[in-house]
């Protein structure tokens, strides 16, 4: 059986293909939102008109000297091009001039975007016509005080010095703010490493993929995106090609509410237990440590994993959660720190054709690393040779939520 796969997200997005044996019992588990199609230039501008609990974004711009735009960066799918011409239509028609726009790429503690990594996210021309800057983690910031719960806030100075700020970026599941968007793009967005550091360390209740209401980390988020005065986000939500196919806009928390109650919906997902898990890294392939709830979710006990990786540029840098040396990294950084949910798997394979050894302490001492697929499937065949084999395959797993994940509050 040859099962087809969306890969390399942001270099081509094209598909790779898988064989399998026959004999085996091969089930593809697509979120119901699959066929979404993707949303139109006149359907985009009718959403942005009618904001939720906010004025809309041209009126927001009346009497308003400077305005950010801040925008997520290449380790979330938002395909931002698709919404800027209509975020800046709506600027100019509340009277605010390009040379008083600017948009800073909310890298948060990960790394620095070059010009080409900038275009894939803004298109061509942005870059060319408005100053473009990358978030610095470590310095220029304007401190605001701390959060209810303890969290020193530091945001870009950059953002700081504009009186109009935008947010640009989608609503995915999440494994520890439960979903993307809203407050995120603030923090950790454009916050100092010391904000991040505080925020991913000492608040842990209530975190988790799917938890919003009592998800402490979530609401530490929001209250910083509040005291740095963000005004507006315009949050997408995206179909399996990144594309947007939803779009919710205006206030940074109500306005994600909403989001995420089409999303809990939207990027649901049915897990059967299986022999063999096979999860797509496509459309997070670099920062593809986050297939791994849904693949817990599936996995019988004493199961084995597959992670499929298709991205020239390995796992993303990330200054809080990133190695740097043979036993020490950043300040939250340990030995597979992302895998502790796999308490469930027998043999752990990662397929990367584009292979870094540095990569694999996000996986664990236990993964095995192959550079092609059949590899992984000679051991498999030897395993499960004379047996009835299962397996269940999500083909962009990162954005795939387990109907037990939907249903948290």
């Amino acid at each position: 059986m040859i099962v087809k796969l969306p890969a390399y997200a942001w270099y081509g997005d094209y598909e790779i293909s898988i064989e399998l044996p026959d004999n085996w019992e091969v089930n593809i588990f697509k979120m119901k939102g699959h066929n979404a199609p993707r949303l139109t230039e006149d359907q985009i501008s009718e959403k942005l008109g009618k904001p939720i609990n906010s004025e809309p974004l041209h009126e927001l711009a009346m009497n308003k000297k400077e305005c950010v735009i801040i925008v997520d960066d290449l380790t979330r799918p938002t395909k931002a091009y698709q919404l800027i011409p209509h975020v800046l239509k709506e600027l100019h028609e509340g009277g605010i001039k390009d040379e008083n726009i600017r948009f800073v790429m909310a890298i948060g503690a990960h790394h620095w975007m070059r010009l080409d990594d900038i275009k894939k996210k803004l298109g061509d021309e942005i870059p060319e016509k408005y100053n473009v800057f990358n978030h610095n983690v470590f310095e220029n910031h304007v401190f605001l005080g701390k959060t209810s719960n303890g969290t020193p806030i530091h945001i870009n100075k950059e953002v700081m010095k504009c009186d109009l700020k935008i947010g640009i970026g989608c609503i995915i599941p999440h494994l520890s703010f439960g979903y993307g968007g809203g407050g995120k793009i603030i923090l950790p967005g454009v916050s100092s490493i010391d904000t991040i550091a505080y925020n991913h360390s000492q608040i842990k209740k209530g975190i988790g993929v799917g938890c919003i209401e009592e998800n402490l980390r979530r609401l530490d988020a929001e209250e910083a995106a509040r005291m740095a005065g963000l005004d507006f986000v315009v949050n997408a939500l995206v179909n399996p090609n990144r594309d947007c196919c939803e779009l919710v806009c205006g206030d940074p928390i109500v306005a994600h509410r909403e989001g995420v109650k089409i999303a809990k919906k939207h990027y649901i997902t049915e897990t059967v237990d299986a022999d063999i898990v096979i999860v797509n890294g496509y459309p997070m392939e670099n920062e593809a440590y986050k297939v791994f709830d849904i693949a817990n979710r599936s996995l019988k006990d004493g199961g084995d994993l597959i992670v499929l990786i298709h991205t020239p540029e390995g796992q993303r840098g990330h200054y809080y959660g990133g190695r740097f040396g043979t036993d020490y990294g950043g300040r939250g950084w340990r030995v597979g720190l992302y895998v502790e949910k796999l308490n469930k798997v027998d043999k752990f394979y990662v397929i990367a054709p584009h292979n870094s050894l540095v990569d694999h302490q996000y996986f664990g001492l236990n993964s095995r690393w192959f550079k092609s697929f059949e590899g992984a499937l000679k051991e498999l065949k030897l395993k499960y040779e004379n047996k009835r084999v299962r397996v269940s395959i999500y083909p962009y797993a990162p954005i795939q939520i387990s109907k037990d994940d939907a249903s948290k509050l």
